[in-house]
């Protein structure tokens, strides 16, 4: 199939084809006499899985090593499993994070409310957003 084929049944632009392609996700893709791209049907199941995988929060990078380990005739679950708990350790830190950001944030806006600004000094640039200590 040619490359606005898969596209068409991937769901991805061509653009993103060729990107996949230069990053060494999909293999060169033979070419009719044209010069135009002729991709195996296969290469859907693998544009499928790269997106899947993309969604799920992985790199571009960790999907290579995943699809390194499939060519080299190793079923990368194991290794599958292990991206993926480090994937979900890295969203509950940042869940975290992003609960102490709202507590601050509601914090500033509870103090905002009370400001007056008459008392903001030049110094202090405004009241809401506390200085750090030094």
């Amino acid at each position: 199939m040619r490359i606005g084929d898969l596209a068409a049944t991937t769901g991805v632009s061509t653009q993103t084809l060729r990107f996949y392609e230069r990053e060494g996700l999909l293999s060169a893709p033979s070419r009719q006499s044209n010069g135009y791209r002729v991709y195996d049907d296969e290469v859907a199941s693998r544009v499928g899985f790269i997106r899947a995988a993309q969604s799920a929060g992985l790199t571009l990078a960790d999907i290579a090593g995943v699809l390194t380990l499939r060519e080299d005739g190793q079923a990368p679950c194991s290794h599958v499993h292990s991206l993926l708990d480090d994937k979900l350790n890295e969203v509950r830190v940042r869940q975290q994070e992003l609960a102490r950001l709202e507590t601050e944030l509601v914090d500033m806006l509870t103090t905002s409310s009370a400001v007056d600004p008459a008392t903001c000094s030049e110094r202090s640039i405004c009241n809401v957003i506390p200085r750090p200590l030094p």
